[in-house]
């Protein structure tokens, strides 16, 4: 049986290829959800309205039919069912057709290029809405589930970035094509119904991933901060990769989430405090920075960490004497997450050590002390900082 694994563009009409066209014309059944296939009801053909690989895949199993036509929106590489079909389908003879995707159309559209543009889909998620937009001159946006364009929009503006230039493609070529662009400021109220796509164009992105934050950047409070020196050293130590789920437990500012977040730009950090104002810093630092990424739990470790995904990475700078429980919950059911702890003093030292024996790693302790210098009068003194502990924990 051959099977056609076709992207049928934004509409199947207009923006159907004739590659796309001629395989739907020679299929003895067309096969995708009801969208897409209702505007090839009067070929005559047999049609099978399902999205779900394994439906489509038990159909066709028993259709006794020579040759089929599975319908994809947009295009069969972007953001489609496409991958999981194919692999329900090895063994058939099996043909992928591209079609025109979302964002090729709507940069057509809008006159830009789109070589240069980071993806995110937003099917199921809110993302890293903020984040994204931050780090990349153009990004642009596949909705679907809960999120709208309004959303985004008021994401931005509560992340400091309401004057991003932001296009909204809704219905794309159908005949109720509705594209509006302006400043996310303006656009907070926007409706647009059904299909939605949004592009976001920033003049000024972040491009380097930032590490050691001066400290002065950071809203401070009443609040001990991990120090612009630390916080570096930290970030080589957590080997933070871009898509990671990190615990910063003790967040107290939330100079380390920041920095985590920052990192882990397709990622999350779970900042966790059982202060209120560390807690209410730690979200006003994330909107400073941008950093959409960070969720804030408020409540004392371990006893909140049950409920939250398995970390990757795992930053300890206040347990309260909980090292130990708090390992447990990061380990449990979890392979190998990377272990930081921080301490300034020896006791703190000596438990994190055991706790970390405890849990079958290697301790590997660093002390770092940093020694900045001010001017008082005409000479240049030291301003010593407190030293601090930092303990590795390498897994045997």
């Amino acid at each position: 049986m051959k099977i056609y694994i076709v992207g049928i563009g934004m509409d199947g009409g207009k923006t159907l290829t004739a590659e796309a066209g001629k395989a739907i014309k020679n299929a003895d059944v067309i096969i995708g959800a009801k969208r897409m296939t209702e505007q090839f009801a009067a070929s005559g053909k047999t049609v099978f309205e399902s999205w779900r690989p394994d439906e489509i895949h038990a159909y066709i199993n028993g259709c006794g039919k020579d040759s089929a036509a599975v319908l994809m929106s947009g295009d069969c590489g972007f953001f489609s069912g496409a991958k999981a079909l194919v692999h329900q389908l090895t063994g058939y003879d099996t043909e992928i057709i591209p079609g025109i995707s979302t964002p090729v159309y709507l940069c057509a559209k809008l006159g830009i290029t789109w070589q240069d543009m980071q993806f995110v889909s937003l099917h199921g998620t809110d993302a890293n809405i903020a984040l994204n937009v931050r780090r990349n001159a153009k990004c642009f946006f596949l909705l679907g589930g809960n999120v709208t364009p309004a959303d985004i929009c008021r994401r931005l503006c509560g992340y400091g970035m309401s004057g991003v230039t932001v296009h909204i493609g809704a219905r794309l070529a159908y005949p109720e094509e509705c594209i509006i662009s302006g400043p996310a400021s303006e656009l907070t109220d926007v409706s647009c119904d059904g299909l939605c796509a949004v592009i976001t164009e920033n003049p000024k992105p972040e491009n380097c991933i930032r590490t050691g934050i001066p400290d002065s950047g950071f809203e401070r409070g009443n609040v001990p901060m991990t120090k612009s020196e630390i916080r570096a050293v930290l970030a080589s130590k957590l080997e933070i990769c871009y898509n990671d789920t990190v615990w910063d437990i003790g967040c107290g500012t939330g100079s380390v989430s920041v920095e985590c977040a920052l990192a882990a730009y397709d990622g999350t950090v779970f900042a966790v405090d059982k202060n209120d104002e560390a807690a209410a810093l730690t979200e006003l630092n994330a909107r400073k920075f941008g950093c959409d990424n960070i969720r804030v739990i408020r409540g004392a470790a371990p006893g909140v960490l049950n409920e939250l995904p398995r970390p990757g990475k795992v930053f300890i700078g206040g347990a309260n004497g909980n090292i130990s429980a708090i390992l447990d919950a990061a380990l449990e059911d979890n392979n190998y997450p990377k272990t930081v702890i921080t301490a300034v003093s020896v006791e703190t030292l000596n438990e994190a050590a055991e706790a970390v024996k405890a849990h079958n790693m290697i301790p590997e302790i660093t002390q770092i002390s940093a020694v900045r210098y001010k001017k008082l009068g005409k000479h240049t003194m030291p301003d010593t900082q407190n030293p601090v502990y930092i303990i590795e924990g390498t897994f045997l």
